[in-house]
């Protein structure tokens, strides 16, 4: 059955998702945004860099923002005065932004790309600013997208396995989150307790994506309503 140790890295991992896909959030917005109307020649490049966690090995990754918190140089002397260390709680939440920040920004700017082009210009011309068009108009038709991008990033943030290990080890009520507390069960041989936890996520995932499947089916049917009304 689930021990103590359990419950604590059940814990530690949920406030780690919270805080993550708080700071998910805030980032990814104005980002998403940005890709999605911005005119810069650099949004091929910056597009590349947030989608680089998808296709790039957890464990290089983990590798290289453990140089970049560690070490002697202006960006870990930065990150220091922040509170983020490596083989810390501030260390994991630098690393699940960053992992996580793709699985964010991917639902929001589709949903924003989705919006018609037409809308925003005739709010321009009748003088909305961009932040009056932001907030009225790209944020009520993007709901469906921010609820999953934000769903999405909560789960993906409890998945975590690669990173999380590499800069945060496995400390007992700082860095050992549930993924890493089922690897050392495993490692043990106590299945019990590891399928335990292992069902759990299980069941977790499947709900996560049911939720993310159901408000994208949400969204087209009211787009499609909306499309039928304008007839």
């Amino acid at each position: 059955m689930i021990n103590d140790s359990d419950w604590q890295a059940i814990y530690l991992t949920l406030k780690l998702a919270t805080f993550s896909s708080i700071i998910l959030m805030i980032i990814s917005l104005p980002l998403a945004y940005w890709l999605a109307f911005g005119r810069s020649k650099l949004k091929p490049i910056v597009s590349a860099l947030v989608a680089l966690p998808l296709v790039l090995p957890p464990s290089v990754l983990g590798f290289y923002l453990l140089l970049l918190m560690s070490g002697d140089h202006a960006v870990s002397k930065s990150l220091a005065v922040l509170g983020i260390y490596p083989f810390s709680f501030s260390g994991l939440i630098l690393g699940s932004v960053v992992f996580s920040l793709p699985f964010v920004v991917q639902p929001l700017l589709a949903s924003f790309l989705s919006i018609s082009n037409s809308t925003l210009a005739v709010a321009a011309t009748l003088g909305a600013s961009r932040c009056d068009r932001f907030c009225s108009i790209i944020l009520p038709q993007s709901k469906a997208g921010i609820v999953a991008a934000m769903i999405l990033g909560f789960a993906h943030t409890i998945g975590e396995f690669g990173v999380v290990l590499m800069i945060g080890g496995n400390i007992p009520g700082e860095t050992k989150v549930l993924s890493v507390q089922v690897y050392e069960l495993v490692e043990t041989l106590n299945y019990s307790r590891a399928g335990y936890l292992a069902g759990g996520l299980l069941i977790f995932s499947f709900v996560i994506l049911w939720l993310t499947y159901r408000s994208f089916k949400v969204d087209n049917f009211v787009v499609m309503k909306q499309r039928e009304s304008d007839r």
